[in-house]
């Protein structure tokens, strides 16, 4: 394999599309990944890329690591994981919120009421612990974090957590489950991530694609 091939890491799921659309936007002709197929490596020999398609959460580590040079995860991964990678462009796309949420019965009916700080020292529900202990020991608040891998709607319905920490980009399922959001703790979207060490020793290739991504996505095509 030339030591220019790039290794592109791209995420399975909902963000697959809009990744491999913006790569074939950029020049990249990898059109024939396709998210039904059981196949996760493809190689394009004449664009000089290899793509893997990946769990979206296991992206940051086959950066870190460098079995994949760039690639496209949700700065919610990024954020929850810490790993050591350098953060390029955000792609805008995959938006969604971190929300804190809580049963509306509990609630009163006027929000604007509502005090954050009387969840202080109550259970927080979530599949992103790290977000959850800084958004709330900023503010000085000590709450009892509770991690799940799904399902954290459940958890106020059944009593294991007084409110969720999760990623929404509807709102639907809150809706949906009877829970209300009362706090924003910030936005996310797509981005492209790179292996520190790829970022030196292939920075010509990279460059050209992070500079070709950022007029794609700011609406500068030429």
């Amino acid at each position: 394999m030339s030591r220019n091939f790039l290794t592109i890491a791209l995420p399975k799921g909902k963000l697959l599309e809009d990744s491999v659309s913006l790569l074939v936007r950029a020049g990249i002709n990898c059109g024939e990944i396709d998210e039904d197929s059981r196949k996760l490596l493809f190689e394009f020999p004449e664009e000089e890329v290899r793509c893997i398609i990946c769990r979206p959460t296991d992206i940051p580590t086959y950066v870190e690591y460098g079995a994949a040079d760039i690639g496209f995860v949700g700065k919610d991964t990024i954020i929850e994981q810490n790993k050591d990678v350098a953060e390029l462009v955000d792609l805008k796309f995959g938006y969604c919120r971190f929300v804190v949420a809580a049963p509306e019965e509990e609630l009163p009916a006027d929000l604007s009421r509502f005090e954050l700080y009387s969840l202080n020292h109550k259970r927080v529900a979530t599949k992103f612990p790290r977000v959850a202990e800084t958004f709330f020991g900023a503010r000085g608040m000590q709450v009892g974090v509770i991690k799940l891998h799904g399902n954290i709607e459940l958890a106020p319905r059944v009593g294991l957590a007084e409110m969720i920490v999760d990623i929404v980009s509807t709102g639907k399922t809150l809706r949906e489950n009877r829970l209300k959001e009362v706090a924003q703790i910030l936005e996310a979207t797509t981005r492209l991530i790179a292996n520190r060490v790829s970022y030196r020793m292939k920075y010509r290739r990279i460059q050209e694609l992070q500079d070709r991504l950022k007029e794609l996505v700011n609406g500068e095509e030429k």
